[in-house]
């Protein structure tokens, strides 16, 4: 690996500090697809915390419902790595965003209020690790 910088990698990175234009973050994923006429969004809360999940979740569910989408995808994990094995007073099979989110949803009566159904996903959409949600029209 060649450790000197050039002059071009020099005014590549000026103007990439310089530029006011944002850079997606990537721990964060919303995917969008059209299916027909319906749309479907997904989101990725993979690494959040539970607080963050949550108002993540909230925030996304309220802008889908708002869009007029149709079809959520939440992926939260199966909690296979989750920290949850080294404690011993935590369930192993107890991930926490997992169970912790959709319980999170059906408590909140503003947005169970725009949701028709909550199921689990299929296998190519995170089968135990995910959980669609349905908005009423």
């Amino acid at each position: 690996m060649n450790s000197k910088l050039t002059d071009k990698d020099k005014k590549d990175w000026k103007s990439f500090t310089s530029s006011r234009d944002k850079v997606p973050n990537k721990d964060f994923k919303i995917n969008n697809k059209n299916i027909g006429k319906n749309t479907e969004r997904i989101i990725d809360l993979h690494g959040f915390s539970l607080e963050n999940a949550n108002k993540i979740v909230e925030e996304f569910i309220n802008n889908s419902y708002q869009k007029g989408i149709k079809k959520v995808i939440v992926v939260t994990g199966k909690g296979t790595r989750s920290k949850t094995v080294n404690n011993p007073y935590l369930s192993r099979d107890l991930s926490i965003l997992k169970h912790s989110v959709p319980e999170f949803i059906k408590s909140n009566s503003s947005l169970m209020k725009k949701i028709k159904q909550i199921s689990e996903a299929n296998i190519e959409d995170g089968g135990s690790g995910a959980f669609y949600i349905y908005f009423k029209n």
